[in-house]
């Protein structure tokens, strides 16, 4: 056998595992339901919103948290974080005076802690001072437009099971043509890192959370040792969740109705998001990069230039290979596209995206080394937190 014929088996060999061995992750068929039993008595809830110049969306977020379907009492708490932009403002506006909107400034930012920690940690400290018995809080960006049974959903999912935190992929916006190429691929590449079903069963070790939307039961977070248990996480969703798995069980799962408003029109919109922690994600380390973008050219590079090198060299073993893994992967991406209404054909771009994204990762280390690592909003995040907590 030829040196293409054996690449493009290992990668035939790569996806056959992936889609038998990991956990179904590829289904994308994690999702929360309506039908499950309803709790006796709905638990109050209060929602906690961090908001660093977020006018573009912050009304729609509020309208939406207020005009939420849930019979238990609920209350919203939106932390301004130093916006520059009438954040603040434009909230109070949307609530057109409703009580159950407090907004509070936020505070100088301490050693130690990111920006949206900190103040997450402000709307957690005032959501005890104005609702002390609320059972609950709805963890949510000023970004996200919630469907309006998405909060009673959430708490039946989390009441039914004694769950200690739920938390929903949203639906990612995906109109641009950079987002119809990259968004579902970055939301198909996250299951695969975190499969779902793995996520959700208790006893297995992986852990994750989305946080667009997370919810979470107040005493699993005090026993978790609260927001400064991961103070300086930059991918502080995942973290949290594996410190509340640490003390009960925990689901994830995907969103079609609850959505996300951020605006991804051109490329550099993504690269900046995903650059920004992608390095973190592999703990910083040059050997784990190094095996990402070997991984990432065996999985998605390979199979299609070794069916096109096969076929322009009349390696019919090469050829083959490269295309049965190439057609493995679309039938692995397909669910997720139908996720995200995109037609069979696009699943065949997979590998334009994952070059994209590997060419990203690259990116993010080279920020990291030069010490502009965790750029968001005006803030960088360069340092490694000590705290053993959240290792």
């Amino acid at each position: 056998m030829s040196a293409g014929g054996i690449a493009a088996s290992l990668s035939l060999f790569v996806w056959v595992g992936l889609i038998l061995l990991r956990g179904g992750f590829w289904r994308a068929n994690q999702r929360i339901s309506s039908r499950v039993d309803h709790p006796s008595k709905w638990p109050e809830v209060v929602a906690v919103i961090p908001a660093r110049d977020e006018a573009g969306g912050v009304a729609q977020t509020v309208r939406s948290l207020l005009q939420q379907s849930y019979p238990g009492r609920f209350s919203i708490v939106l932390v301004d974080d130093g916006s520059t932009d009438g954040t603040a403002d434009i909230a109070r506006a949307a609530a057109e005076g409703s009580s159950r909107l407090t907004v509070v400034p936020g505070r100088d930012l301490p050693p130690g802690w990111t920006g949206k920690l900190w103040a997450v940690q402000r709307g957690v400290e005032e959501a005890s001072r104005i609702a002390p018995e609320a059972e609950y809080l709805l963890l949510t960006d000023a970004d996200i437009e919630h469907a309006p049974s998405n909060l009673r959903e959430l708490v039946a999912k989390a009441d039914s099971k004694r769950l200690s935190l739920v938390s929903l992929m949203v639906r990612l916006r995906s109109v641009s043509p950079w987002e119809r190429l990259l968004i579902p691929a970055f939301v198909f590449f996250f299951q695969k890192l975190y499969p779902f079903p793995w996520v959700n069963h208790p006893r297995h070790r992986t852990a994750a959370a989305a946080g667009g939307c997370m919810l979470v039961r107040r005493s699993s977070l005090a026993r978790a040792g609260g927001i400064e248990a991961i103070r300086g996480a930059l991918i502080d969703d995942c973290a949290l969740a594996r410190e509340i798995k640490k003390v009960g069980p925990i689901w994830l799962g995907l969103s079609a109705d609850t959505r996300s408003l951020r605006r991804y029109d051109t490329l550099w919109d993504i690269w900046g998001m995903v650059a920004r922690t992608a390095f973190e994600q592999l703990g910083n380390s040059s050997v784990m990069l190094a095996v990402t973008v070997v991984a990432m050219v065996i999985t998605y590079l390979i199979p299609p230039a070794a069916m096109v090198y096969g076929a322009m060299e009349g390696d019919a073993t090469t050829a083959v290979a490269g295309l049965a893994a190439w057609l493995a992967m679309v039938f692995a991406y397909r669910p997720t596209l139908v996720l995200y209404g995109q037609p069979a054909w696009a699943a065949f771009g997979l590998p334009i995206a994952a070059l994209i994204y590997t060419a990203m990762t690259v990116d993010s280390a080279r920020r990291h080394w030069r010490g502009r690592g965790g750029a968001w909003k005006g803030r960088y995040h360069h340092h490694r937190d000590t705290n053993p907590r959240t290792r």
